[in-house]
């Protein structure tokens, strides 16, 4: 699931500090990705974005500590060549954690709006070292985002389960009642609270609406015990 970032406005040279956005060349490779080719797609971006990485010389330390004060006024060409200066550290940084959800390009571009904003935070903050400093907050915005995926697939894994649930019993109560079972009577067959039953419908209605087979077509009627009792869900 990708996912995860949203790119802003671009701030500007002067004024407020605004909405920060990573590179325009990641957004683009994320953005023009078509569904079919997606994968040949990000093994393009990703090494176009690996050879940008390995052309572009590092900085020197005057130079560096002169473009990251522009930077912090809002300069957005200092910006610009400080994080393109850094970008192969974001690189090796997301190849570190290919095996952990995400993929490497998603991991580049949450990296790159973490080393946005230590390129724009660093004067203010008193850090020593920029590169550490950078590091630090390009990897903590890598693993927000890697949390945050998993997360996601914990909570649509307990969703498709309590959509399961809620399936199975509402076809055991309509064979026992022989007519459609009330909302209460299935929240209190599983055990739920009346809004959690409420909800788990909507979700399981909204499916049957938009004909989501992911969720739904491995619900057999045939081949339900209607003698057994429904699994619980873990709350």
């Amino acid at each position: 699931m990708g996912k995860s970032c949203a790119g802003g406005a671009d701030p500007g040279t002067s004024g407020g500090r605004g909405t920060f956005s990573p590179p325009r060349k990641i957004e683009r490779a994320m953005e023009e990705r078509e569904p079919d080719h997606a994968e040949d797609a990000d093994e393009a971006a990703y090494a176009e974005l690996r050879r940008e990485a390995q052309s572009t010389p590092p900085l020197k330390a005057a130079e560096q500590e002169k473009l990251l004060n522009q930077a912090s006024f809002g300069d957005r060409a200092s910006q610009d060549r400080v994080v393109a200066a850094n970008l192969a550290m974001v690189i090796r940084l997301a190849e570190a954690r290919h095996d952990q959800g995400l993929p490497v390009l998603e991991l580049v571009q949450e990296g790159s709006l973490g080393l946005v904003e230590a390129v724009r935070s660093f004067s203010e903050r008193g850090e020593p070292d920029f590169n550490a400093f950078a590091e630090r907050m390009v990897g903590a915005q890598m693993d927000a985002a890697i949390d945050a995926e998993a997360a996601a697939v914990r909570d649509a894994e307990l969703l498709v389960t309590a959509a399961s649930d809620y399936e199975r019993t509402e076809l055991l109560l309509r064979r026992e009642l022989h007519r459609p079972a009330t909302e209460t009577e299935i929240a209190e067959k599983l055990e739920w609270t009346v809004d959690r039953t409420r909800y788990v419908a909507q979700v399981v209605a909204e499916a049957r609406r938009r004909h989501d087979e992911e969720l739904l077509a491995f619900i057999d009627p045939e081949a339900i015990d209607f003698d057994g009792e429904p699994p619980e869900l873990d709350a």
